[in-house]
């Protein structure tokens, strides 16, 4: 089992005490320092490979939030808190988990099992070959409510992008699956896989297309828009000529 490197920053010692206390608790957790403040943690993080973060939000100097928007490369984060007004930002920081004290150790194992899966996603388990490694491409986690969704890419029959989040649709989910991240980077993960933006706000997968009329796509009771930018190369991929 490959552990990961964690370090964990509270300004109470109490706090750091029980935070160390728990870690010790997780098998695949390494505790590499434990740190008073959000610069004691910046020397942490310039000599040492550290995977994870349990951090504290409300410390002298620099709150958590800040300390985190400071990394140009940024651990995995679990914000430990006693103020629940954070939990926005801490979502908007791509925070894994969002603790609130006194934290039980049950909930501390699930945030902590939570950053583990995704520290697994992000590190390829081994040089094997190329086919193993493709075969991980047709799924891809997103953050709902402080956990992570897979999403099969099969699945997907469209993407719809709002002002913060985008609705992932799901065949035969009732409702789509809402998340924080950009269509650009979604645009990325799906387009190898039979996917086209043909709108700025519409991802969708040409596989699941039932009609075109009009510059509106259907997909079962969706009704979708083409916009004029896209039009020809959408015609295109669908090997559509229109006739002379």
């Amino acid at each position: 089992m490959e552990k990961m490197n964690c370090i964990v920053v509270d300004d109470e010692n109490m706090g750091r005490k029980l935070l160390e206390e728990n870690v010790r608790q997780i098998p695949f957790l390494n505790l590499v320092a434990s740190c008073k403040n959000a610069f004691e943690a910046m020397e942490q993080l310039q000599s040492n490979s550290i995977d994870l973060i349990f951090l504290d939000i409300q410390m002298p100097g620099m709150l958590g939030t800040q300390f985190i928007q400071t990394l140009a490369k940024k651990p995995l984060v679990i914000f430990v808190t006693a103020y629940d007004n954070y939990a926005v930002e801490s979502y908007q920081l791509d925070a894994v988990d969002y603790l609130m004290k006194p934290v039980s150790l049950e909930r501390f194992s699930l945030a902590a099992n939570k950053a583990y899966q995704l520290f697994n996603l992000q590190k390829p388990s081994a040089p094997i070959a190329a086919a193993p490694l493709e075969a991980l491409e047709d799924f891809f986690f997103v953050n709902v409510e402080y956990s992570l969704v897979r999403i099969s890419i099969p699945q997907i029959s469209h993407i719809e992008g709002l002002k913060d989040y985008v609705k992932i649709y799901l065949e035969g989910e009732r409702r789509p699956v809402l998340t924080k991240t950009t269509m650009k980077s979604l645009e990325a993960k799906v387009m190898p896989h039979g996917f086209m933006r043909v709108h700025k706000s519409f991802i969708v997968n040409l596989r699941k297309i039932e009609s075109i009329k009009q510059q509106r796509i259907k997909i079962g009771t969706f009704d979708i828009p083409v916009s004029d930018s896209h039009a020809a190369e959408l015609m295109e991929k669908l090997n559509f000529t229109r006739p002379s």
